[in-house]
């Protein structure tokens, strides 16, 4: 084979990878979750599915945006760029933009009014960690995911605020509420920082036992 026809292939091989890497900069990605801040609804080695068209289309590899459709709503789980170290996480959005937001020993609270929540068990891999239904304000109807928190271990920030959330920005936090490097510490979420929308689990490895594969996660659609 002549050098010609090698750089002719390695040139069509090049094109391919950068076609298939702006597709995903732009389209779907997935992000891995390293951390347990987002438990139960999310664990430690779950990978779950970004939609990066749930709101807006960007430039491919950058976070500037050519046209928008839609914004994060109350409840929606996005995948954001940390305004700390710019580490890509994973979190729940909280407030909107307008809102006043205050936490009183993890009551939740959204412009003034306690936002309903019922425990409904405990965390099966942590029997002290209480797991509660939340329901968030939200249009056309209500928004209701489950959040978790461990009363032996609260959090500094389990009192909060009030803070109102700036144009343009969320507030955002983990559903492990006592375990969550969230809007309470690291701040305000910039509309612009905000890759997409996590909406299933794409698939799982139990960490904690050799990476077995937890395939009754797989697929998994996330609220």
């Amino acid at each position: 084979m002549n050098r010609q026809k090698i750089f002719k292939e390695i040139k069509i091989f090049a094109v391919m990878l950068l076609v298939i890497a702006s597709l995903r900069s732009i389209l779907y990605d997935w992000n891995d979750v390293p951390t347990g801040s987002m438990k139960p609804t999310i664990e430690e080695g779950d990978r779950v599915f970004v939609n990066k068209l749930s709101y807006d289309l960007k430039v491919p590899f950058t976070t500037y945006e050519l046209t928008k459709w839609d914004d994060p709503k109350r409840g929606d789980i996005v995948v954001f760029f940390s305004p700390a170290d710019g580490a890509r996480l994973v979190k729940r959005v909280i407030g909107l933009p307008g809102d006043r937001i205050a936490l009183r020993d993890n009551q939740l609270f959204v412009n003034g009014q306690a936002v309903a929540w019922k425990q409904v068990g405990n965390y099966s891999e942590n029997k002290d960690a209480i797991v509660f239904e939340e329901t968030l304000p939200r249009q056309p109807q209500p928004r209701v995911h489950k959040m978790m928190i461990i009363p032996d271990q609260p959090s500094p920030r389990s009192t909060y605020g009030p803070d109102i959330v700036p144009p343009g920005y969320y507030f955002v936090m983990g559903d492990n509420r006592d375990n969550s490097n969230d809007s309470r510490f690291i701040g305000m979420i910039e509309r612009t920082r905000i890759v997409g929308r996590a909406t299933a689990i794409a698939f799982s490895f139990d960490r904690n036992h050799y990476y077995i594969p937890r395939f009754s996660r797989w697929g998994h659609a996330l609220h």
